[in-house]
């Protein structure tokens, strides 16, 4: 597909290189630019074990559907959010990369922009365009019960990604696709006893309410650190509903309030970098007089580690094309998919991130 010429010219390459898979490509993008992605090769989602799956097996008779061939067939991508930070486009784009990799005959997609009623909207309009399965990283773990209802009707299967529903499996939708985020906030609390010492006063920023993300990652990180560091105090919670300048207001706000913080846990990349802009204006040294860890593997979070303003970052990998086309596949192919479908997330810290940075998105 990508014939690479030397004599071609630097955007030319990197634009080839975007369309295969990035590799040996030879170009990058800016720190601050919003075309994510950083090596899909070294990126690639996996699933763990099949021990670490769970729920019963959801196959095509049971969830009663027709067979389908995803070569003739209209598939719909539901987006919950608008895509102006790096995890959005990293897992949009690598669903239309996998569409088209795999022969899909139509690709629909939205962006629900971050509302729940355009996101039941969107998905009820797939349908009406003839779209035949449905791949929806939810905005809200409650609430798209009208879509799957419309789905339903029309007997297309749906396999949620990125967040959980709360919403019957094998029924409303297939499987779900991602990461444990429990997992992911104990494995931050562990980064954040190994920056700190074990002790100090740490602020959470908290990201929007109304989804599993949120609670499960707070979970994971406060049970964590009482279970194994009694003497990190956490002195403030509040979110910063996953966004860079909400991050930013909330860290301006709690240095005021708060001045004696020592730690930053920041349930993803954006709000830990609003968190380092904002100490940086204060005065303070991020990464060493504030040690701050988060949850994503953005290009830009992993070039903070290689640059000392930051002390960890737990990997959530928004890499879905490859996977989700997989498990429809098997799906298809008459293989039982089991409810959950867990990935594997590495993590970034100052041992890895130089070499890793390729990876990230």
């Amino acid at each position: 597909m990508m014939i690479q010429r030397r004599s071609r010219t630097l955007a030319v390459a990197c634009l080839l290189a975007a369309t295969a898979t990035l590799a040996a490509s030879g170009c990058s993008k800016s720190e601050t630019s919003n075309n994510a992605g950083g090596d899909s090769s070294q990126g690639a989602q996996a699933a763990k074990t099949p021990e670490s799956s769970s729920g019963s097996g959801c196959s095509l008779q049971t969830y009663g559907a027709p067979k389908l061939d995803l070569k003739n067939a209209v598939v719909g991508f539901s987006q919950s959010e608008k895509e102006a930070n790096p995890f959005r486009i990293a897992e949009t784009q690598s669903i239309k990369d996998e569409a088209k990799k795999v022969g899909v005959k139509k690709l629909l997609t939205t962006n629900a922009q971050s509302q729940l009623s355009k996101q039941i909207s969107d998905i009820q309009d797939m349908l009406s365009q003839g779209a035949q399965f449905l791949i929806v990283a939810p905005l809200n773990s409650d609430g798209l019960e009208p879509a799957f209802k419309a789905a339903a009707a029309k007997k297309v299967p749906v396999l949620t990604i990125d967040r959980k529903v709360n919403s019957a499996a094998c029924k409303d939708y297939v499987a779900f696709l991602g990461s444990d985020f429990v997992e992911q906030g104990k494995r931050a609390a562990d980064a954040m006893i190994k920056a700190t010492g074990g002790k100090g006063k740490v602020a959470i920023l908290l990201g929007a309410s109304g989804n599993n993300v949120t609670t499960d990652r707070t979970k994971g990180f406060v049970d964590q650190l009482k279970a194994q560091a009694p003497g990190l105090q956490i002195v403030a919670q509040q979110t910063g509903e996953f966004a860079r300048d909400k991050g930013q207001q909330v860290m301006e706000q709690l240095i005021q309030s708060k001045p004696d913080i020592t730690a930053v846990y920041a349930e993803n990349d954006e709000m830990g970098l609003g968190a380092v802009t904002a100490l940086k204006a204060a005065g303070k040294k991020p990464g060493k007089d504030v040690k701050i860890v988060s949850v994503d593997g953005t290009r830009n979070a992993v070039q903070a580690l290689v640059d000392g303003e930051y002390n960890a970052v737990i990997e959530s990998n928004p890499r879905f094309g490859p996977l989700a086309f997989a498990t429809a596949q098997k799906f298809y192919g008459g293989e039982e998919i089991p409810e959950n479908v867990i990935i594997s997330d590495r993590a970034y810290d100052e041992s890895n991130a130089k070499a890793s940075l390729g990876g990230a998105f």
